[in-house]
């Protein structure tokens, strides 16, 4: 067991060592077993022949034709259209007990054009994780995007268990970079903490921040092992920072705990906040992070660097 210190005098976060971890797991979807199994594959078939005759021919570049009797597509073209066998389609809509792969089902969806909420039904009922998930969060609401407008002039944002920047508001939006300059791709905590100069330079307690970084992401993607999006995220990070694979290689882990963090920004110097995390749904999923200052002096710079991005970005 390995103990750290806080930023700041804050409270003793505590960062456990655990076994290396578990061998890759094959995007091919192994279908659960049991009676529960059996109802989702007669739901998943049923939900396939629905979405399969209620798409005209035209919608998807094929002629109709003046002899065909099958409403929306056949079988066979749903086949065609997603590259798959003929045969093996046709077992997945009889509810057949076989493994589908997250290709397999990420080319059914868009032969059969489905929307956001029908793609997500149709992995869940095949019990697979989407490699491709949708960019627009649907926990950042308009409401909520309100109250982090309203939580101004302190810091505040949306962020989920893989430090993925979701939403902020404008102070936040310059507290450690300008993030509207930050490619939408590239906002992430975890990214930003182990390769963006500016932001490194603007955390007071750098090698602390990103340790504990590391050992709540290691500690979240316990239940992510199989998704793409966390893998492809490791990847990048020990491709991309020595720093991480050197962290990352100590196989600690850590809870999310309030904390007192010091920040060194580039408009109005040293500000010390308490940062606390207000959970959006069960588990540890989607957060809104907020920054309340420590003192009167952090107090007065944050109303100033608000003012600042107000400025800059009036009708954001």
């Amino acid at each position: 067991m390995t103990t750290m210190a806080q930023d700041t005098a804050p409270p003793r976060e505590v960062l456990t060592g655990t076994h290396p971890e578990a061998p890759p797991v094959a995007l091919a979807a192994a279908p659960p077993r049991g009676r529960a199994a059996e109802i989702r594959r007669h739901e998943l078939a049923a939900f396939l022949r629905h979405r399969r005759e209620h798409i005209a021919p035209e919608q998807v570049g094929l002629p109709r034709g003046s002899r065909r009797r099958t409403p929306g597509l056949r079988r066979e073209e749903v086949a065609q259209l997603s590259a798959v066998g003929v045969t093996w389609y046709t077992w997945l809509e009889q509810a057949r007990d076989i493994q589908v792969s997250v290709q397999v089902l990420d080319a059914l969806a868009r032969t059969l054009l489905l929307d956001r909420s029908e793609r997500a039904h149709l992995f869940q009922l095949a019990g697979a994780v989407d490699p491709a998930p949708p960019s627009e969060c649907p926990q950042v609401t308009p409401a909520l995007r309100s109250l982090l407008r309203q939580i101004e002039p302190f810091p505040a944002c949306v962020q989920n268990s893989k430090y993925d920047l979701l939403a902020y508001n404008r102070t936040y939006g310059l507290l450690l970079c300008d993030l509207d300059e930050v490619p939408v791709q590239d906002r992430n905590c975890l990214i930003l903490s182990y390769t963006h100069p500016v932001w490194q330079s603007s955390i007071v307690h750098l090698e602390t921040a990103q340790r504990l970084m590391a050992a709540r992401f290691r500690a979240a993607m316990a239940g992510h092992l199989a998704e793409p999006g966390w893998k492809t995220l490791l990847k990048r990070l020990r491709t991309e920072s020595p720093e991480f694979c050197e962290v990352w290689d100590r196989h600690e882990v850590a809870d999310p705990a309030t904390r007192r963090k010091e920040f060194r920004n580039r408009h109005v110097g040293r500000i010390t906040v308490d940062h606390s995390d207000l959970w959006l749904t069960p588990g540890t999923g989607p957060r809104l992070l907020t920054y309340v200052p420590a003192d009167e002096e952090s107090r007065e710079r944050l109303e100033r660097l608000h003012a600042i991005a107000l400025e800059e970005r009036p009708a954001a």
